[in-house]
């Protein structure tokens, strides 16, 4: 078999050329040129000493560079270098350059985020820039979001791992009866689970009679009424432009022989949020299926959201072939064989979204109630909590 030897540049022959006259290398005819290191950023060959090491991984100099400024961060920049979603930034930059348009903000004058931290004009907020319905960033400039056909957006890294149709959603849907099973809350009897858009649950909403006074964005709901519900049966695809084409929905008239008809969540979302609803939504249907009516709002409201965030917690452990199995979708984790750094951060920020929600029911009702079962055990929580009417 022959040998596979890498042509060298230029630049290396010169080297090489220099080293042979001075006697520090003896060449040989069978000698084999090592392959010359890729960038980190544009994946393309680099010269041999023209790179900059960033954690082990060679960049160009001018690959490396700040997303704010656009100017490269040195080599003694390297290690107190902000990287994250958006990009990679000088630390100072960082702090002083809006994310979403990039101009300067000038101190005291400028948003953030609670959680993602990330600074912006105040203007943003009411100029149209849209914002993602599932982690709440906002569009930065030369990036592009995803509409969904009910108006809300999506960031390209949540719409990765975005759950499409009610078909998709069926093994997650098993996987949180599985959930409750574990917890002792066996959800025995079966009904639909359903994705659905923005106008069918508020529609639906609407015909179950619930009304929503606590300022809070519906996005799922236990229904007990029998209903013709219009659902996704064929999930968007991404075509050209990032547009999505090709949703078909379908409606079906869901009945029960029990207090539980169906359960309704918002299509488009990603698996973690849809998950931690879909687990709020399970509790209801388990205290309805078990005669428990009319419990006081705000412990029913709590408990379903402990519920939530508990299904969460366990996701930060699951091992990543369960995660994909429970979801159809080409997340990034079901491709790489590991969590995604955006998705690591996901499970925070939803567990951080229901740790300081601040509306009087579900916000106080989950830090109420999460305080007793923090203090004693989940069962004896429900126990104490069940016979307190509203």
């Amino acid at each position: 078999m022959g040998c596979f030897c890498f042509k060298p540049s230029t630049s290396e022959r010169i080297i090489w050329e220099s080293l042979k006259d001075k006697g520090q290398t003896k060449p040989s005819e069978d000698e084999v040129i090592p392959p010359r290191s890729k960038c980190g950023g544009c994946h393309s060959e680099i010269e041999q000493g023209g790179s900059v090491d960033v954690f082990g991984v060679p960049w160009h100099p001018e690959c490396f560079s700040c997303g704010a400024c656009r100017n490269p961060i040195a080599v003694h920049e390297v290690q107190n270098h902000v990287s994250n979603s958006r990009g990679k930034f000088h630390k100072n930059c960082y702090n002083r350059y809006c994310y979403v348009c990039q101009e300067k903000v000038k101190i005291r004058e400028y948003n953030s985020h609670p959680f993602w931290k990330e600074i912006y004009c105040p203007a943003h907020e009411t100029d149209g820039t849209p914002k993602c319905c599932s982690c709440e960033r906002l569009e930065p400039r030369e990036t592009e979001f995803v509409m969904l056909d009910d108006g809300r957006w999506l960031c390209l890294e949540c719409m990765d791992s975005a759950v499409m149709d009610t078909d998709e959603v069926q093994p997650l849907h098993f996987e949180i009866r599985d959930f409750f099973h574990g917890l002792f809350l066996p959800v025995e009897k079966e009904f639909s689970l359903l994705l659905v858009e923005k106008q069918a649950l508020n529609k639906a909403e609407e015909e179950e009679k619930i009304d929503n006074q606590h300022g809070v964005v519906t996005r799922g709901i236990c229904l007990s009424e029998e209903q013709i519900v219009t659902n996704v049966s064929k999930g968007p695809k991404m075509g050209e432009n990032k547009q999505l084409t090709g949703k078909t929905t379908e409606s079906q008239r869901v009945v029960s022989g029990c207090p539980v008809t169906a359960i309704l969540i918002l299509y488009g979302l990603p698996r973690l949020l849809t998950g931690s609803i879909m687990a709020h939504e399970m509790m209801h249907a388990y205290l309805r299926l078990n005669g428990h009516n009319n419990l006081n709002k705000v412990l029913e409201e709590g408990i379903c959201q402990v519920l939530g965030h508990m299904w969460l917690e366990t996701q930060r452990y699951a091992p990543i072939d369960v995660a994909a199995a429970s979801s159809s979708s080409s997340s990034n984790a079901a491709k790489k064989g590991e969590w995604s750094e955006l998705e690591k951060k996901l499970v925070d920020f939803y567990k951080y979204e229901i740790e300081t929600d601040e509306s009087a029911v579900y916000g106080e009702g989950f830090r109420k109630v999460n305080y007793m079962v923090t203090n004693s055990s989940l069962q004896e929580t429900l126990k104490e909590i069940l016979p307190r009417r509203g």
